[in-house]
């Protein structure tokens, strides 16, 4: 079985907590991932990947009997999905597979309240540039679940057929609430391999935007 999830809004503090957008809470040693782009003009320069959500694995534990993700610490993910929730953007990933480092996925094995902090991403005027955070709320599903959702498979065939041996990590669906659309009701999937996930190889995934 898979975990799906519904985002709404919220006026808690989300600190520490399963979350999308906002702004993600670190342990001091993590360093915010970024994608190395290169300009018009041949220069090149560090991105900031756009923080989608984290998991406070306690959240979803009790809708993982097969234990196949952690059931503590904290699961971040990481995209060049800036063009897709209404940005303008030096990167474009279409559809197809994404070239690595496009897509990051980082975990942190404890949540500690005392040490973490939130890395907030702030233009020249110090103005947030983060989208408003979202509660998570989590619940069972089918694997194949037209749903955004952690787990399962990717909900179209031709992409489950392409990566036999890959599980969703995370299956996105357009979102009117988040802001998200990928061209004509598109989905994007995060994918590992089994063997990679049970210990813990969040690097070796793979990302795939599909659309009718």
């Amino acid at each position: 079985m898979a975990i799906g999830f519904k985002l709404k809004k919220t006026e808690r503090i989300l600190f520490c907590a399963s979350k999308w957008w906002g702004d993600p809470d670190f342990p001091e040693q993590m360093e915010y991932p970024t994608v190395r782009v290169t300009d018009e003009d041949g220069d090149t320069f560090d991105y900031p990947l756009t923080f989608i959500c984290q998991i406070n694995c306690e959240d979803i534990a009790q809708f993982d009997p097969e234990n196949k993700l952690p059931h503590e610490g904290m699961l971040y993910f990481f995209g060049a999905i800036d063009e897709y929730i209404g940005y303008d953007s030096p990167t474009h990933n279409g559809i197809g597979e994404w070239p690595k480092g496009s897509f990051v996925v980082k975990y942190a094995k404890n949540v500690n309240f005392e040490t973490f902090q939130s890395c907030m991403l702030v233009d020249d005027d110090d103005q947030t540039l983060t989208e408003p955070e979202m509660e998570m709320e989590f619940f069972q599903c089918e694997d194949d679940a037209m749903t955004s959702r952690l787990l399962g498979v990717p909900y179209n065939e031709d992409v489950r057929n392409a990566y036999p041996e890959y599980i969703s990590l995370l299956h996105m669906e357009e979102d009117e609430g988040a802001g998200i659309r990928f061209y004509d009701c598109g989905t994007l999937d995060t994918m590992m391999k089994e063997s990679d996930l049970k210990y813990g190889n969040w690097k070796k995934t793979k990302t795939y935007l599909h659309s009718l």
